[in-house]
């Protein structure tokens, strides 16, 4: 959520940032509802001032004099009413434009439409050049007996799998993996809900604008987390920190649920567009310091880039353009990994930073030594998403003879095993 005083002082900056990012949100309409409401509270003020007046001076007050102050004191009681109605009535409007408005993007973030337009930056590994027939995940994942797509939509419909045997082993292999390399890193392990209120919806960004991609269960007011970003974000909501304690770095593994409503026939083979999968996310909690807040970025972009490097998978770096920015975000940066059989690098991480947006929907904030109280900033990274990730692993890893070898860094966690062969 934005501050409003920033609004009314250059409306124009927010209009532009909702274009830029393809957000409809009706500015003109929020600033003068907020003028609406501003008037009303300034006229209730000034009623509660004079009625407190009239109501001292009615007890030494006699005759017409008095009469006149009883019915001055009526027709106040009558204005406030109305205006408070009035109040009652706006109130919910400028709320719900209030979490419309669009998170202006850093003027290094490329003006573009959508995803197709984002910028590459840099870089690292070279695809690898095949003596032999590649195949692709799920014809590997077939033969080796990783994958069952087919019995996984039998029970559950289109996007849904069975990860088994040696499939499922490098699957938590993978997490396990990111997961020991973020500890070791200093960030707090976390276990996290799934299931989530509106409330953490809301404060974290998702909710108005994602319902449509949320998995909700309307009997229990509770939605299944797409992120684990939602409950590591509004861990401390509504909380005041002390500025000691910053930053809070934390990282979970969670199983992650998205109904990918609208992307019919969009990214439908293998495991590529899911409903459900595993992800090992970062958070990181800071001040209230956009210097600081780049530096975080900068960090859990290092940290997953140091992750995938470790797998040896070839990869690049973009930096997101506008169109493909979400409300909050004030820069994200996604790292796509190369994959053989798409012929183009794929999404695997996103790291986000979005300085107070979040923080102020979900009331987070931090006293300074000086007693101020400040809003923290907000930042998100995928540290690792798994079974996407197999997709370059398997297809990168694969031999001529059919079997796939382990990354090195993989073998510790599959028994110390090098390779996956058929069985």
């Amino acid at each position: 959520m934005i501050d409003i005083k920033q609004i009314r002082q250059d409306p124009q900056r927010y209009k532009d940032a909702a274009r830029a990012k393809n957000i409809d949100v009706d500015i003109d309409r929020l600033v003068q509802v907020d003028g609406l409401l501003l008037d009303a509270r300034r006229r209730l003020q000034d009623l509660a001032t004079e009625k407190n007046s009239l109501g001292k001076s009615i007890p030494k007050l006699a005759g017409t004099e008095k009469q006149a102050a009883l019915d001055r004191l009526g027709a106040l009681k009558k204005d406030e009413a109305l205006l408070n109605e009035t109040v009652k009535t706006l109130d919910p409007e400028f709320d719900a434009l209030m979490l419309q408005v669009a998170q202006p993007p850093a003027p290094e973030v490329p003006f573009g439409k959508d995803d197709t337009e984002n910028v590459e930056l840099r870089r690292w590994g070279e695809p690898r050049q095949f003596d032999f027939e590649p195949r692709d995940h799920v014809q590997i994942g077939l033969d080796l007996g990783l994958i069952d797509i087919e019995r996984g939509v039998k029970l559950a419909g289109t996007r849904n799998y069975f990860l088994t045997g040696d499939g499922a082993l490098l699957h938590w292999a993978v997490l396990r993996f990111a997961f020991d390399f973020m500890v070791s890193r200093g960030y707090r392990p976390m276990t996290v809900p799934l299931l989530m209120r509106d409330e953490a919806m809301r404060g974290t960004g998702y909710f108005p604008g994602a319902e449509e991609q949320t998995y909700q269960m309307e009997r229990d007011g509770l939605n299944l987390a797409g992120t684990a970003e939602v409950p590591l974000t509004a861990y401390r909501s509504g909380e005041i920190l002390t500025e000691a304690e910053l930053p809070l770095k934390f990282v979970a593994l969670s199983t992650c649920f998205r109904r990918e409503a609208g992307a019919a026939g969009k990214d439908a083979y293998g495991l590529y567009r899911i409903h459900q999968f595993e992800k090992v996310e970062q958070v990181v909690i800071g001040p209230c310091d956009e210097q600081q807040s780049i530096a975080y970025h900068n960090e859990i972009l290092a940290n997953s880039e140091a992750v995938v490097q470790a797998l040896k998978l070839p990869y690049r770096v973009v930096n997101v353009c506008t169109g493909d920015l979400g409300r909050g975000q004030v820069q994200k940066f996604d790292i796509e990994t190369w994959m053989p059989s798409r012929k183009s690098h794929g999404e695997t991480h996103s790291a986000s930073r979005f300085y107070e947006f979040q923080a102020r929907r979900m009331n987070l904030r931090y006293k300074t030594e000086q007693k101020k109280s400040l809003f923290c900033h907000t930042l998100n990274n995928t540290v690792i998403a798994s079974p996407r990730v197999l997709i370059p692993i398997l297809e990168l890893y694969q031999n001529a003879d059919g079997s796939v070898s382990i990354p090195t860094a993989l073998q510790p966690y599959m028994g110390g095993r090098d390779r996956i062969t058929k069985t």
